[in-house]
């Protein structure tokens, strides 16, 4: 997908610099999977817009998607981490907070901890046929084909072991999210009862 291809060759690009030019220069890289926790106001990333659409009941069902998710606030603590660490030079770190989550599991989550705020979080999965078909509605849809049904995983073991750090549990994370969008007002106006 072309955002995942923009990141892997702007990061090729640092590494490239610091080989070339990077004389008294360190690098430390921090890749995050999807970005939630609290948001500060309505200019806020897309992996965010997965909270509202589910709080917002935009979602007829749940397509068949894992990923994986870090709060925003520990985020920032990996790179505060990352940078004032002489530990960290030279390192790639995987800010991801446990195992990855389908939709449904975000689903689950909302119900189960935002009450009647999150009673237009859909909690039914779509079978991959059916999202497949979507495609030739909503244009939106054909990024997904590609991850649909796949089960993907990955670890910030290495965040722990070489720099200590320890996110907030991906839970807390959905919810944080949830709770600052019901704060702010920035769920559509449209669906709110």
């Amino acid at each position: 997908m072309p955002y995942t291809k923009s990141k892997t060759l702007a990061e090729r690009a640092a590494w490239d610099f610091i080989e070339r030019e990077g004389a008294g220069l360190e690098l430390a890289v921090v890749n995050p999977v999807a970005v939630l926790g609290p948001v500060l106001g309505p200019d806020y990333a897309t992996s965010i817009l997965i909270v509202q659409k589910m709080m917002d009941g935009a979602m007829p069902g749940l397509p068949r998607i894992s990923f994986g998710v870090v709060d925003v606030r520990d985020v920032a603590d990996l790179h505060l981490r990352a940078m004032t660490s002489p530990a960290a030079k030279g390192e790639r770190f995987l800010a991801v907070a446990g195992d990855f989550m389908w939709l449904i599991d975000i689903a689950q989550v909302l119900k189960a901890r935002m009450g009647e705020v999150a009673k237009r979080v859909p909690t039914r999965e779509l079978p991959n046929w059916l999202v497949r078909l979507a495609r030739f509605k909503d244009s939106a849809v054909k990024q997904i084909l590609p991850e649909l049904g796949k089960w993907k995983n990955a670890t910030s073991e290495k965040a722990h072991r070489v720099l200590g750090w320890s996110p907030r549990s991906r839970e807390d994370s959905v919810v944080a999210t949830a709770e600052s969008l019901v704060r702010l007002g920035l769920r559509n106006a449209g669906n709110r009862q």
